[in-house]
């Protein structure tokens, strides 16, 4: 990862007092097990981003996925009932649009889509911003097609920003 996510964070983040609840090789059922075992046990936050089940699609098909956001998100709401939850679409891997790892992250997606709400869960898929106009992966943004570089990273941030800003701010 380098320090690309440390300068992000740092720019973006600290000043907001945010938290990063994020291991390196989380699946839906790690972040599951810590929502269960006091993770998020007295913190209220604004807002929450999440972004899970790219360590998943390997190993699970797209609808158990989605199952897991699902009960993620559910669990969220359940502990943090004033939390907004911004949920992003799992980011595009592997270099060509026509990949196998490609097409679950677009099912998983669509299926975790549906979880907004239009109130206290917001769905923003950010992946064609990392991917070029083609569709393909630079390695530029994802040098190993899975973790983003110091582009990749301000990428994101800039990405989610407007509709992380309007959240923070109640609308």
């Amino acid at each position: 990862h380098g320090k690309g996510p440390v300068e992000v964070w740092e720019r973006h983040y600290a000043p907001r007092n945010a938290a990063n609840f994020g291991i390196g090789g989380d699946r839906t059922e790690h972040v599951l097990w810590r929502l269960d075992h006091g993770e998020i046990d007295g913190i209220k936050p604004k807002v929450a981003v999440l972004m899970i089940g790219t360590n998943n699609v390997s190993r699970d098909d797209p609808a158990v996925i989605a199952e897991g956001g699902a009960a993620i998100v559910k669990k969220l709401r359940d502990k943090l009932p004033e939390t907004k939850i911004l949920l992003l679409g799992v980011f595009p891997r592997s270099p060509k649009p026509d990949d196998r790892a490609r097409k679950r992250v677009e099912a998983v997606n669509e299926r975790i889509a549906k979880l907004d709400d239009g109130k206290a869960v917001k769905y923003l898929d950010i992946g064609r911003h990392l991917l070029n106009p083609d569709g393909t992966l630079s390695p530029d943004i994802m040098p190993d097609y899975l973790h983003l570089s110091r582009k990749g990273y301000r990428i994101w941030a800039d990405a989610i920003e407007p509709t992380l800003w309007k959240m923070m701010e109640g609308k």
